[in-house]
């Protein structure tokens, strides 16, 4: 389903409810492909300018996602970036677009993605990928259910969500500038991703001014969502090549710069703050020539389930500058010391080295 919105205002009182017909989406001849980063399918998908989708914390969609979850869980069968889950909500090629106060209930793969848009405002959005199926309690089985993923996007704003899901709370991929992410709950996942980045030969990832402030990330009861991975973490892949694209790749370079991470509590997260460059790595890979630098790191407090609560390891081949950090106070499990690892950085400024 496609709306093309022009100065157009949708008021939404109810829920658009996705039919969970999953051998009909898994055949390619049925998936609508409007994103092109990892070619991804789509389900609903709005483009169009200047327009306002208002839900009233009322309306929205209901994915029926348990339906998928448990198909791939009993069956054994794995999930692959591009087998035709589709993402629920999509904005593509958007101008001037308000998403207001939206609930997407069960959401089987992403939630939300924004792709090719500028001067677009999330304000309000609930996302809940929540396992009832009792066979799995105690496992990830929602894999994938990011809230939101944007890519070649600029001047985006998100406020005021709150998502409970299997992976990335956020996921900002490349070429996301100006990006501004305030007042967000992350129930269990990974927690707020940078990337992953480089993983397209010839297509660099930019992501420039970049600020996420007010951020919680809440452990759940592991029967229901045994992950909560960090608070805030940055990947990119190697520079060599593995496979293509959507499950492969490698190779691609680009940077980010100018990203500020500020008043982030956690709870029990596995590693608070972490950068890696060997996103589906292998030994002998040559290092990401993707650089990050000028990163700030601010006023974080909560607690980790390890002695690790800092892990920035950047690629020898493009060392990190100017990696700063002011009023970390995560605890470790009672009786351990707070580690603060850092490889490849070039400066680093409000932590002591391990």
């Amino acid at each position: 389903m496609t709306w093309d919105l022009v100065d157009s205002t949708v008021d939404l009182h109810g829920y658009l409810n996705f039919a969970p017909d999953i051998q009909y989406w898994l055949n390619p001849a049925n998936t609508y492909r409007a994103i092109i980063i990892q070619d991804q399918a789509s389900w609903f998908v709005v483009t169009g300018r200047s327009f306002i989708i208002n839900a009233h914390g009322a309306g929205g969609i209901r994915g029926n996602g348990q339906e998928w979850w448990s198909y791939y869980s009993a069956n054994n069968i794995t999930r692959e970036d591009g087998d035709g889950r589709p993402v629920a909500l999509s904005l593509v090629n958007v101008t001037d677009g308000i998403v207001k106060d939206f609930r997407i209930e069960q959401q089987p793969f992403w939630c939300n993605a924004v792709t090719g848009s500028k001067r677009v405002l999330y304000d309000g959005m609930f996302c809940n990928a929540t396992n009832t199926d009792q066979r799995f309690a105690g496992t990830n089985i929602v894999p994938n259910t990011d809230g939101i993923d944007t890519y070649r996007s600029s001047d985006i704003t998100l406020l005021n969500w709150d998502i409970t899901c299997g992976d990335d709370c956020l996921a900002l991929k490349g070429n996301s500038t100006n990006i501004v992410a305030r007042d967000i709950v992350c129930r269990g996942g990974n927690g707020i991703a940078i990337g992953s980045l480089g993983q397209y030969v010839g297509m660099p990832d930019q992501l420039d001014r970049v600020l996420i402030e007010n951020v919680q990330a809440i452990r759940l009861d592991p029967q229901v969502q045994p992950n909560m991975g960090t608070g805030l973490y940055l990947k990119s892949w190697t520079d060599t090549v593995h496979g293509v694209p959507p499950t492969g790749g490698g190779g691609g370079g680009g940077f980010v710069t100018n990203l500020v991470a500020r008043n982030f509590t956690v709870d029990r997260v596995s590693l608070p703050i972490h950068l890696y460059q060997t996103n589906d790595g292998h030994s002998g890979d040559a290092p990401s020539t993707l650089q990050f630098s000028n990163l700030t790191f601010e006023d974080f407090t909560g607690t980790s389930l390890t002695s690790k609560v800092v892990d920035i390891e950047c690629s020898p081949a493009v060392p990190c500058p100017g990696i700063v950090f002011k009023n970390i106070n995560i605890q470790p499990p009672a009786g351990d010391t707070p580690s603060y690892v850092f490889v490849n950085v070039v400066n680093e400024t409000g932590l002591p080295s391990s």
